[in-house]
Parts: structure tokens; sequence; C-alpha cells
């Protein structure tokens, strides 16, 4: 081939590459960009939301649950329920005026005293005998003046009490228009008070909140321009809005959609229910608010494209010149080499990409003819990559199975347990990023404990982690990250399925073995769970204890694993490393 085919040649398969690597990907990238960053701020869009509403919900919930113990106070005193019995039956009557006076009290100021909660956004408690008295505990702003003659039996959440009969009925907001000059909106949670005995009714109670309590969490959250916040109750009836909404709009949201349109505006619809109270919490995100930042994305992406073209264009002809001829010139001394000419040499020129090139051309042809001396450590070098790899495919598989146990934390909106979690894994991060591939085994066991302290964030009590060591043993060094995976595969297949509290458990010592009549001493690291277990001799074995066990092989010559698992009753793994193999630092 000529030297003027060769050029041509060359100039072809650059133009080609040009085209495929340069022109094909910023069209694909303009066409391509605004879909992408689209779905990008929806997905983060709805993360946020979803986030937000798990807050919202949480908070709503935590106020249902005081208002419902307070709804169960009555059975907290034998005596308040005593005094409901007398009023609830015949007896009442057969009562002497001091015993009368006695239950009076009762219900008057002992269950007032229990029924005392700090909180100004409780308004206090009205409780119904089935005599027809009623009985009131007010808080600052709660009136002590009932309507005279108002028929309590007729009022919806009255009749949802009775029919819950004994647990807990939530209710809307309603005005509290059984009291004399309270005209607060309110929501209730009300409860049939029972005898233990009987079962037999003996009254109704309930607790009213502010609904001014529901304005007040909105301002603490911080929502997108435009976004609505829509609460409906469990017969999808308008509990509260924080901006006013049609009733068509509501209905859309009581409907289920993911979608609704309103006055000419879309809306992306996010929510939860409260799963005691079945309470729906919608947040309304506008369309708008993406559609605008999608406008300067195509801008964005219009003016990368013109950018790109015109730098590839200019680097184009620049790189042609430039290759074509050191191209010509390797080509002519791989043929000289090709005849068994190995004295001869590229002449470089530069300290360029193509000039290196041409000096690797030369060592490669000095090389040749130390092949048979190069063999061995061109296997020395494979070995020693096989090493790497193996311990770059633990670091990745961990840090995923960590980060996903933050997942709860988020959601439940533990925010100060989150921030203690990503400093403890920040400083994890630190360690394996550490340009060592061997660590102390003593370094080795601070790592674990900080992994299962994180793992003990998601398990609570279920978990119990116990580490021993013989002190002798801390110096020795092993490679960094070998007995992690191990800790995982037991946390993640194990511990995690169980249903009990399970113990992991670490114990590290010296032992004396006989090795062809003499003594050898071993360290022997046992890693055991009583977890879930499963038939080790069936299973397959997985990758994380796979790549454990070819990186002890390829660290330690006579080291050796046993793996052995019964199902409920859990995992044991066992690693022997002769002494004799050891290093100390």
């Amino acid at each position: 081939m000529g030297g003027d085919t060769i050029r041509q040649s060359i100039r072809l398969r650059l133009s080609l590459l040009f085209f495929i690597t340069i022109v094909i990907p910023i069209v694909g990238i303009v066409t391509q960009l605004p879909s992408y960053y689209l779905h990008l701020i929806k997905e983060q869009e709805s993360s946020l939301l979803e986030g937000t509403l798990t807050a919202l919900t949480f908070d709503i919930q935590t106020y249902l649950d005081d208002l419902e113990r307070m709804t169960v106070t009555p059975y907290l005193n034998n005596e308040v329920m005593r005094a409901l019995k007398l009023k609830s039956t015949s007896q009442w009557n057969q009562l002497t005026p001091f015993e009368q006076y006695e239950a009076e009290e009762m219900l008057n100021k002992t269950l007032p005293n229990y029924l005392k909660n700090m909180r100004k956004d409780i308004l206090g408690t009205i409780l119904l005998p089935m005599d027809g008295s009623v009985y009131i505990t007010p808080p600052n702003s709660y009136s002590d003046q009932v309507v005279k003659g108002f028929p309590f039996a007729e009022q919806d959440w009255y009749q949802k009490a009775v029919k819950a009969d004994g647990n807990v009925a939530f209710t809307g907001v309603h005005q509290q228009n059984y009291l004399n000059l309270a005209g607060t909106e309110v929501f209730s949670v009300a409860r049939l008070i029972k005898d233990p005995d009987s079962s037999r009714p003996l009254g109704i109670i309930m607790a009213d909140a502010d609904s001014v309590l529901l304005d007040q969490m909105m301002k603490g959250i911080r929502l997108t321009a435009g976004a609505i916040v829509v609460i409906l109750d469990d017969n999808q009836q308008l509990i509260y809005a924080n901006h006013p909404i049609s009733p068509e709009l509501q209905q859309q949201v009581a409907s289920g959609s993911h979608t609704v349109t309103a006055a000419e505006a879309s809306y992306s619809v996010v929510r939860e229910t409260i799963s005691r109270s079945k309470w729906s919490i919608a947040i309304l995100s506008p369309e708008a608010f993406l559609q605008a930042h999608l406008q300067r994305v195509y801008w964005l992406g219009f003016a990368f494209a013109a950018s790109g073209l015109l730098i590839a264009l200019f680097l184009y002809f620049t790189v042609s010149h430039w290759i074509v001829t050191p191209f010509k010139q390797m080509i002519q001394v791989m043929k000289r080499v090709q005849r068994g000419d190995l004295t001869t040499s590229y002449h470089v020129k530069g300290n360029d990409e193509i000039s290196q090139l041409g000096m690797n051309l030369n060592t490669m042809i000095s090389k040749l003819g130390e092949l048979i001396d190069r063999e061995y450590k061109a296997v020395l070098g494979k070995r020693n990559a096989e090493y790497r790899a193996l311990q770059s495919q633990i670091q990745p598989h961990f840090l995923y199975n960590t980060l996903n146990g933050f997942i709860g934390l988020n959601r439940t909106g533990q925010s100060m347990q989150l921030e203690r979690a990503i400093l403890s894994l920040s400083g994890m991060l630190r360690y394996t990023l550490e340009h060592n591939d061997w660590a102390q085994l003593q370094e080795e066991i601070e790592f674990i404990n900080k992994y299962c302290s994180l793992q003990r964030v998601r398990f609570a009590e279920r978990m119990q982690v116990h580490i021993s060591c013989d002190p002798n043993a801390l110096a020795i060094r092993i490679p960094k990250l070998l007995l992690q995976p191990i800790v995982e595969n037991a946390i993640i297949h194990g511990i995690e399925p169980c249903d009990h509290i399970c113990e992991l458990r670490m114990d590290i010592q010296f032992q004396p073995m006989m090795d062809n009549g003499q003594e050898e001493g071993i360290v022997l690291i046992e890693i055991s769970d009583n977890g879930v277990g499963y038939d080790s001799a069936a299973a397959q074995e997985g990758l994380g204890i796979r790549n454990v066990r070819e990186r002890l092989q390829l660290s330690f010559e006579g080291a050796s694993m046993v793996l052995n698992s019964k199902q409920n009753e859990g995992t044991t793994v066992l690693i022997l490393i002769p002494l004799k193999d050891v290093k100390r630092a």
C-alpha cells in the first residue's frame, strides 16, 4: 500500500470517526437532552414532594394520636368508670345525695385533671354519658357552656362513634355548634366508652383540635410556587386546602388521578393516606414550573450543539494533518520488524500522543527478545491484577447496600439520625478509598463496628453484635475489606428476613494445629449468626463469598474458608490462616 493510499485511508477513517463520535452524539444530545432533563426534574420534584408529604402525614398522625389517647383516659381511673356506670343505669336514682355528689365530682373534677393538656391546639374534650348529661374539659379558649337541648345523638360524629363500637372514630372539620360562643372550626376524635365487664355502652367522649394547626403545619414546609395541599376525610370530603379549590378539582383529586387540571392549569399529584384515620393528603405541583425549566434547557442544548460542532471541525482538520505522516512511518517500521529486523526503530519527534505510540512501538520491538524472561513477570502481573479486580468488586457492592439502609431514615423524617449515619458512612468511605491493599485486623474490626452501627439504625433491637479478638491478633495484616462481605451477607440473608432478635458474632483467636507431626499456630476467624439460614449443600455460592474465598487464596497460600448453614438455625463461616503466612504491622 503506497503512501497516498495510506493517507487517504486514514483520513477516511478520521472522517467516519468524526461523524460517529462527534456529530451523531451532539445531535443525539440536543434531541434527547430536553426529555431527559424533564424526566430528571420530575423525579427530583416527586422525591421532594414525597418527603414533604411523609413529614406532613407524620405530623397530622401525631396530632390524631394525641387526641386518640385522650379518648381512652376514662379507662385509666376505676372511680371514673364507676361513676359512668352509675350514670348509665337505674341505680343512679337509688343513690344517696352524698353518693351522687361523689360521682359528680369524679366526672367534674377528677376526670378533667386526667384530661389536662398543655398543647394549645387541642381544645378540650366533651363527655356524654348515656343519661343525657354533659361534662366538658375546657382549656383557655374552650367555652364551658353547652347549648341547651343540643341533639348530640343526631350528630354525625356521635353516630360514627357508636358504630365504631369502642374503636376510635375520626371526624373531619366541623363547627363547635354544641357550645355557646364557640364558632371555632375543629377536627375531632370520638370513642364509645364501654363497660369492660359487660360491654354495655356508658357514654361518648370526643376530643377536639383547632383546625388552625393545619395552617401552621403548612407554614413549616417549603412548596413549589403555586403548589396546592389538599386534605380529604375518609368520605372524600374536603378538610383543608391551602388555596381555594373548585368542586371539580376536588373531585379529580378524590378520584385518585395522578394528573389533574383546573382553570387551564395542569398539576401532577402526589398523595398519601393516613393509615388510622383514612384521611388522604395530596400535594398538587403545577406543570408550568417544569415547562419553565425545560425552556431554558432547549436554549442550552442549541448553544451546546453549535459550539460543539465548531470545535469538532477545528479539531478534525488539525488532527488529520499530524496523524497521517507518523502513521505511515510506523507502518514501514512494522514491516521491517515483520521481516525479522529487530534492530529497526521509529524516530520519535515531540511528546504528543502519536509520539507516545511510537515510543511504545520501539519498546515493544526491544522487548521481543526478552519474551521468555518476561513470561514469569507477566504471570505475576496477572495475579496482582486479579487481586485488585476482586477487591474493587466488593467496594461498590458494599457502598450500594449500605446507602440502601438510609432510605428508611429519610422517608420517616429522622433527619438527625440520618446526619449521624452519613457522618459514620463518610468515615468508612475514607477507609475504603485509602490506597492500601492491606490493613491491620484492628482497623478491619473498627470498620465492621461502624458498618454494624449503621445497620442497627435500620434493625434497632432486632440485631445484636458481639465482636471479640485476641489482643495478640490485632496487629496482623489481612487484605482490606476481607471480612466485611461475610458480615454483610449475614445481615442481609440471615438477620433481615428473621422475625426475632438475632445475634451476629465475630470471634478471632490463635489456635494450635498439628501439621506433618509439628505443631503450627493458626489464626481462626469465626463469623456466625442465628438468622434464618439456608441449605448450604444445595445453594450456590454468592458473589461476595466467592470473592472473599478467591482473595484469601491469593493472599495466603495455606489459608482456607469453610461455610456451614442450616435452615432456621443460622450460618457460620470459619477462616483459617496459618501464622507462618501472616504479616504484622
